[in-house]
C-alpha cells in the first residue's frame, strides 16, 4: 500500500470512529499488535525489515486477530504464501476504501466485540485513557514515553496475570531482544517512579520473583 493509499484509508476509518495506528516495520508491527490489541490488521507484505509472511508466522504463534493483506504489483507470489499462512481474505488486487470500510463494519458487528473507545483503566489514583493514550495520577498529567506506554498497555491488557520477562520482551521490544532482561527492569522502574505512591514499595506494579511482573488494580492492605 503506497503512502497516499494508506493515508486515504486511515482518514476514512477515523471518520467512522476507528482508532488507527500505523507501523512502518515488521518489528514495530509485532510490538504494536501485542500491546495495542487491534481488532484487525492490514498488512503490506513488502516490509523494510522482513517479509510480511514472517510477520504472520510470528503473529499466529500468539494471536488470532483478523489480518488482511494489502497487495501491490509484483507481490502475487508472496500473496499466495500469505493465504497459506491464514493471512485473510482480500481480492488479488489492491482493495478499495469502500471494501476496507465494509470489512471493518463486519468486525464491528462480530458477537461479543466491545468498542474500546473511551475506555479508562484505573488503579490507585492513576487513570489511563486507552483511546486518548493519556495518563493521570490524581489531577496531574503523567508523560509516558512510547516504550513506557507500550509496557503499561501490555500490563493493563493482562491485568491480574503474571507476565514473564520473556513475554514482556517479546511483545514490547520484539523477538530479537528475548535475552535483554535488563530492559524490563529499567522500564518497570520508570513506571513505578511515575505511577506508584512509593516506588520502593509498589502496590500495583508487582514483581513476581524469578518469574516476571503483574499489575493489580486493588492494592493489598
Amino acid at each position: 500500500m503506497n503512502g497516499k493509499s494508506a493515508a486515504s484509508c486511515a482518514t476514512a476509518l477515523e471518520t467512522e470512529g476507528w482508532i488507527v495506528h500505523e507501523a512502518e516495520t515488521m518489528r514495530q508491527g509485532l510490538t504494536d499488535a501485542g500491546t495495542r490489541r487491534p481488532d484487525l490488521i492490514i498488512l503490506d507484505l513488502g516490509l523494510p525489515d522482513g517479509d510480511g509472511v514472517e510477520f504472520l508466522h510470528d503473529l499466529r504463534g500468539w494471536s488470532k486477530v483478523a489480518c488482511h493483506r494489502s497487495v501491490g504489483e509484483g507481490q502475487r507470489t508472496r500473496q499466495n504464501r500469505g493465504v497459506r499462512c491464514r493471512c485473510g481474505r482480500l481480492p488479488d488486487q489492491a482493495f478499495s476504501v469502500g471494501e476496507l470500510l465494509a470489512e471493518f463494519a463486519h468486525v464491528a458487528a462480530a458477537p461479543g466485540r466491545q468498542r474500546r473507545s473511551g475506555a479508562v483503566f484505573a488503579f490507585g489514583d492513576v487513570k489511563i485513557d486507552l483511546s486518548l493514550r493519556t495518563a493521570h495520577k490524581g489531577n496531574t498529567a503523567i508523560h509516558l514515553t512510547p516504550i513506557e506506554y507500550r509496557l503499561l498497555s501490555l500490563l493493563i491488557a493482562n491485568a491480574g496475570k503474571v507476565l514473564t520477562h520473556r513475554q514482556i520482551l517479546r511483545e514490547v521490544w520484539g523477538p530479537a531482544h528475548a535475552a535483554d532482561g535488563h530492559y524490563v527492569r529499567v522500564y518497570m522502574g520508570h513506571l513505578r517512579q511515575k505511577l506508584e505512591d512509593d516506588p520502593a514499595q509498589p502496590k500495583h506494579i508487582l514483581t513476581e520473583t524469578a518469574v516476571g511482573y503483574r499489575l493489580v488494580q486493588n492494592a493489598r492492605s
